[in-house]
Parts: C-alpha cells; structure tokens; sequence
C-alpha cells in the first residue's frame, strides 16, 4: 500500500476509528523485528533511540515524516552492524536473495527464501 492508497483506507474507515499504524507490511515487521531483538537483549532501549534519533534528524528526513519506517529501517541496519549481528553486505545480499525469489514465485503462492534462483549470487559463491 502507498501513501496515497493509505489516505483512501483512512478516508473509509469508520468514525472513531484511527489510521493503521502500519501503512505496509514490511513497516510492521521491522517494528516486530525491533521489539524481539530488544527482547533478546542485543540492545537498550536508549541504545535504539539514539540510533533513530540520529536517522530521523538526517536532513534528507521528510518533514511530514511520512519516511519514518525507512528511517527506522535504517536505524536497525546499523544496530544489527555494530553489533556484529549482521554487516550491511549480509543484509543487502539477504535482501537480494529475498527480491529473486519474490520474482521466482508464482503469483499468489507464499515467497520463500527456498525459490531463490540464484542462492549463492552475492554471497561469497562462484557468481559472487
């Protein structure tokens, strides 16, 4: 869902009923993703406002803040690398592995890392 689909299901909604938090699916997960590595203990909660902090201040930040979960996004991408869990070459390469095999599935079926078609290009095998 885009913005301006968001704003047509916020339009429809019943009185009373507020906004989804969540205008996509990938803006729940990374928040549900957050919480359980915080949970696990890989990090504070001061340690994870101080990184979204210093990416929401960025100036390339929109001022309607409608970027806010790409800036979150990105927050938790250099969490995850400074603490060794994963380097932005890992996530990038798992992303793209994640984008072939969203292409290599049939519309309608669940996209599973399995339907990559290429699962060692980027990742250090013979087309990496």
């Amino acid at each position: 869902m885009n913005r301006r689909e968001s704003k047509s299901v916020t339009a429809t909604l019943p009185a009373g009923v507020e906004a989804p938090v969540f205008a996509e699916p990938w803006q729940a997960e990374a928040f549900a993703m957050t919480v359980a590595l915080h949970d696990k203990g890989l990090f504070s909660w001061r340690e994870w406002a101080d990184a979204l902090s210093v990416e929401v201040k960025k100036p390339r930040a929109a001022s309607d803040g409608h970027d806010y979960y790409e800036h979150w996004l990105a927050a938790l991408e250099k969490v995850l690398s400074a603490k060794g869990v994963a380097g932005k070459g890992d996530v990038d390469a798992l992303a793209a592995a994640w984008e072939r095999a969203a292409h290599a599935t049939p519309h309608g079926k669940p996209i599973l890392l399995e339907n990559d078609p290429s699962p060692t290009e980027g990742r250090g095998g013979p087309t990496g």
